[in-house]
Parts: structure tokens; sequence; C-alpha cells
């Protein structure tokens, strides 16, 4: 019996001028006659996060469903996750203790984003800002190694003047930033999507460098149009259709940038960069999330931290169905009507979130898609944010890694009892990163894996 099938490098990479394209997951990766959890481009080495930032909490009565446990009914801020129950884990009664004032720490209600993904208490000090690791960073540690980034880092708001003091003397970082890699390090956003695409598909000693080379050759796919030519000659018809949609995801969402860097108004950054940020604020919620998709597809991280805002923010989104300024709308005195317009904001986040999981479970990945080998897990620092309550905070979980994560449950906990540091504790788990201790933890959440 003669094997015939050519074996590719996962970590194959075409290069053009300025150029560095990664390929998605092909059949002609896979040696001959190996199964796919066998090899190194199986789902048990290739588990990837996504840590959701936003911030004001949720409407109250709006977002936790009225049902416990398997097959309930999705509220009105969750239904657009319905399409994905499978998948899906709603969490009620979860505490950000670590996000809340004491007594020795007061105020910093909207000062401590960090805690997301940490469950740590930040520091009161502006001048020497200190969390906890956060996990994004321990799972990039250990499924980021072989990728050409490890981690990356979006935004949306532009944090401007946002340094030093803050909020009641706590650093402007804790707001700016949720991927912590050391107690004292955050690691910034990026809130340009032309950026975030140069740090993606760039090539070249500095960015300078690679800005000067997009500028001459267009399109990054111009630039190794006979390097695709020359690779698809060598593989399969269903590698070739395969690699065929990943370099049209690519070059729309490149013309979809340049349409954005074209018009006059986009210019106006307090970045000193050549390319511009989108004025409408859906747009640049869907590139960035469209940039995350293509990155997964590409191999070229495994984990990516974006904020959807910060905390005190003003932005609309008049596209919601209701155009109220976000934090003037999450301060809705618990009145019926003020309250069902905040809902609408909620349920807009999670609709633009609902369509980067079916972008995902789109996109074919060994036995599965890769949603199924994803953890995403969208969250904030309040339940009430009219009171700054920091409890029952609103948790929602998709995906799958390989199995191991379980969805068509809503676990509900009772008030005070468990913490959110509890639940990044048993994340970690589901990564085979076991430890004894995270931020406030009191031990691990029941129920999770």
């Amino acid at each position: 019996m003669f094997i015939t099938k050519k074996h590719i490098s996962r970590r194959t990479f075409l290069r053009g001028t300025g150029v560095t394209l990664a390929l998605p997951l092909l059949e002609s990766m896979l040696p001959a006659q190996t199964p796919q959890r066998q090899t190194a481009a199986g789902p048990d080495s290739v588990r990837r996060f996504v840590g959701i930032w936003h911030p004001h909490g949720a409407a109250p009565g709006y977002w936790s469903p009225e049902q416990e446990g398997s097959n309930f009914e999705f509220s009105f801020i969750t239904k657009p996750l319905e399409p994905f129950r499978d998948r899906v884990v709603l969490i009620t009664g979860l505490d950000a203790t670590g996000s809340a004032a004491t007594l020795e720490e007061p105020g910093g209600d909207h000062a401590r984003g960090a805690n997301l993904l940490s469950g740590a208490r930040a520091r009161r000090d502006s001048v020497s800002p200190y969390i906890g690791v956060t996990i994004d960073q321990m799972i990039a540690s250990k499924y980021g190694r072989d990728t050409l980034l490890p981690s990356i880092q979006l935004g949306i708001e532009d944090p401007g003047n946002n340094t030093g003091n803050c909020n009641w003397g706590y650093s402007c970082a804790y707001s700016n930033s949720i991927s912590w890699p050391t107690p004292t390090t955050p690691l910034p956003t990026e809130i340009n999507p032309r950026m975030a695409f140069e740090r993606l598909f760039g090539d070249g000693d500095s960015v300078d460098e690679r800005l000067l080379d997009r500028k001459r050759t267009g399109s990054i796919l111009d630039s190794v149009t006979r390097e695709i030519a020359l690779f698809k000659k060598g593989i399969g018809a269903g590698d070739r259709s395969k690699l065929d949609d990943y370099t049209e995801n690519v070059r729309e969402i490149e013309r979809r940038i340049q349409n954005i860097a074209s018009k006059p108004e986009a210019s106006g950054t307090s970045f000193e960069v050549p390319f511009g940020i989108p004025t409408n604020n859906d747009a640049h919620f869907k590139i960035m999330y469209d940039l995350m998709a293509v990155a997964f597809q590409a191999d070229i991280t495994r984990v990516a931290t974006p904020m959807l805002g910060r905390d005190l923010s003003s932005t609309n989104f008049p596209v919601s169905g209701w155009n109220g300024p976000w934090h003037g709308t999450s301060h809705h005195g618990d009145i019926p009507a003020n309250k069902s317009n905040y809902s609408k904001l909620n349920r807009y986040h999670v609709q633009n979130m609902a369509d980067f999981c079916e972008k995902l479970r789109k996109i074919p990945e060994g036995d599965g898609n890769v949603l199924d080998h994803i953890l995403i897990y969208k969250g904030t620092n309040m339940g009430n944010s009219h009171r700054h309550a920091h409890e029952k905070i609103p948790v929602e979980l998709i995906g799958g890694i390989d199995g191991k994560f379980k969805g068509n449950r809503h676990i509900v906990f009772p008030d005070n009892v468990q913490r959110n540091s509890n639940m990044l504790l048993s994340i970690l788990d589901l990564y085979d990163i076991h430890l004894d201790h995270l931020g406030d933890s009191t031990g691990r959440l029941p129920g999770l894996a």
C-alpha cells in the first residue's frame, strides 16, 4: 500500500514584502493515516480562550433566566445566544468581591475592571498599580508558545488622558487593561483595526517598516499572490477551497479597514497613526470581532481579550434601539422604563458576541469547528450598576474545549456564596492549569466542569 498524502508543517507561513501570512489548518498538515486527535493540530493542543469585558452590569430582571438547570428559556438579554444552546452556560449569583469597595479601600467602584480575569483586589495606588496575573496570560503561556502572537488585546474606546489617578486614588491601569502578564504589568489594548491587522499579518523589523511596505504593495495578499498560487499546486481540492475561503476573509476585512481609513473623519484620533479608527461604533465592534475570528482561523493567536468599553463610558449605540449613553443609561434608578431601555444596550452586545460565535462555528477545524475548541467568557464587575452592586454579576460562557465544557445550563448560586475568582480557578482547570488559589478565591466553582 502506498501512502501519497503530503505532510505540511502546521507552522507554514507564506511571506511577501512586509507580510507574513499564516495558514489555516489544512488536511495536508496532518500526517497520512494519523488520527486528527493524535497530531499537533489536534484539538487537545489547540485550546483557545476569549475574555470579553463590558462595563456597567446588566439591566435587573432582563438578564437572568427564570429557570435553573438545562433547557431553560433564554432571557431578553441572552436570547441571541439561543442558537448555541448546547455550547452556553449562564451563571447567576456570582459576586465580584474584588471589585467591591471596603472600609479599608473605599470607592473605586469604576476602577476595577482588571478584576475580571484576575479575581484579585486592586491595590489603591495610582503610582504603582498591582493586581494578580490574569488567566488569559496563564493560558497564553501554555497554549500560545507556538503561535505568532501568544495573545492579543483589543479595545474600542481610546483611553485618552486616562493615566495616573483615575478614581479614588486608583491607577487608571485597572480600567485601561484587563490583561496582566505580571501583577504590575498591564498590557495596552489596540483600538485601531488597521494596527491590529498589522500585528496579525505584518512582517519586518519595525511597525514603521511594515506600514511603509503596505503603502507600496496595497493589499497584503498582493505581495503573496505568487506564493499562494505555487502553494495551491501541492495541495488537494478540499485544501484549495479552504485556503480560498480564508484568503477571501482576509481580503474582505482589509477592504473594510481601508474603507474606514479612507473617510476624512477617520483621522480624528489621539494616536499618531496614519490609519483611522471607525467613527461608527457598530462598524468598530464588528471589524474587531472579525479580526479575532480570522486570527483564530489561521492560528495566529489562541488568546484574545477585547474590551467593549471602559467604566464611565458615555458611548451610545443607536442600532440597539436605544440612543442613550452607556454609563448614564446604566443608572436606571430602578425605574421600569429605564431598565427596559438599558436592556436593549445589553442585548446588543450579546448579539455581537453571538455573531462572532456563528463565524467561529462556520470555520472547520479537525473533526469539528473552531467554536468546539474555545471558551468565550463575557463578564463585568457589576450586577445592578445603578447601585454599584458587585453581586449577581452577569456571566456568559460559550464554547466546547474539546468536550471538556458542557453547555445547555443555567447555574444559580445563593447570594454571597460564590465568587468570580472561584469560577476563574475552574476555568483554568479546563485548560489543565491547576492552581490552589487565585485572587480572593475560596475554592472551585461547583458544577462548571
